[in-house]
């Protein structure tokens, strides 16, 4: 099986104690020479001053490739494109263009004189910046879309408007993400489409997780992780769906594999292992 390039999702940390934890994370998984690593935003818009910080000081600190979350979610045009060029003058070339998820219990509506959809937000960093922009892509298709068709045409529509790859989120199934990618070739779409992995440190989160975001939960895992909890394996049965799920999608000619680490680097490090990516290099120096 060919080495897969790697690439990694961290959340910016809320006091100093998550401090450390993105930092351990960071000093496990850079190793590994990641392609790059993104940084989120919280729904609403809730950390994006958190996320400006963790993305300007690994910038600084690492010599990783650093991919800012940027959203449409409370924040006029001008807003959103003033923190877009501040990344590139600091040197962060990549930004993850998203609509955003609105605040919790509340549906997604444009801010006055904001970005109304992502496609809008896309265009307007292709005219003023030079980033390379990916986007969000949605194999069990996106909540809000009204079929497969739908979901795939939009995501069209981002790559139309300048978008230069995209990642999904995250699945269960090797088929879920073969389907998707066969329909998006047959729907024109030629740029790179990058799996999203959710390494599952915790059965009843990922599922829950999955059931808000429209991600469908196959019956034999529910059935293989209740069987495990209870007999006390569920970090095995974890580490071996996720690597065989990796393993499927490589053998199926997939070259770059997403981990949404959530900060917890264990179980990425070693479904990486299992996958033989190995560590390169210790990072250099971390602030």
């Amino acid at each position: 099986m060919p080495r897969p390039n790697v690439s990694f999702e961290f959340f910016p940390p809320k006091s100093v104690q998550a401090s450390f934890r993105l930092w351990d994370t960071i000093q496990t998984l850079a190793p590994l020479d990641p392609t790059f690593v993104s940084v989120t935003y919280g729904a609403g818009g809730t950390t994006r001053e958190l996320t400006h910080e963790a993305v300007t000081a690994l910038n600084k600190s690492t010599d990783l490739r650093v991919a800012a979350h940027l959203t449409c979610v409370s924040a006029t045009r001008e807003e959103t494109m003033a923190i877009a060029r501040d990344y590139i003058k600091s040197g962060v070339t990549d930004i993850v263009a998203l609509r955003g998820d609105a605040p919790k219990g509340e549906d997604f509506a444009p801010t006055k004189d904001g970005f109304a959809s992502s496609i809008e937000l896309i265009e307007a960093l292709k005219t003023e910046t030079d980033a390379t922009i990916r986007i969000g892509a949605y194999p069990d298709s996106h909540p809000e879309a009204g079929s497969m068709d739908d979901n795939i045409a939009y995501l069209k529509r981002k790559f139309d408007a300048g978008a230069d790859a995209a990642i999904t989120q995250f699945f269960f199934e090797s088929d879920t993400f073969f389907r998707f990618r066969d329909a998006c070739v047959k729907a024109g779409i030629t740029q790179p489409i990058l799996p999203g992995i959710f390494p599952i440190e915790d059965w009843t989160r990922a599922r829950n997780f999955a059931l808000r975001t429209g991600t469908k939960v196959p019956a034999w895992l529910e059935d293989a992780f209740a069987a495990a909890i209870r007999d006390g394996r569920h970090d095995l049965l974890a580490q071996s769906v996720v690597t065989e799920l990796c393993s499927e999608l490589v053998d199926g000619g997939v070259e770059d594999l997403h981990f949404y680490t959530l900060n917890r680097p264990e179980l990425t490090r070693d479904i990486c292992a299992a996958l033989g990516v190995a560590p390169k290099a210790a990072l250099a120096q971390v602030a």
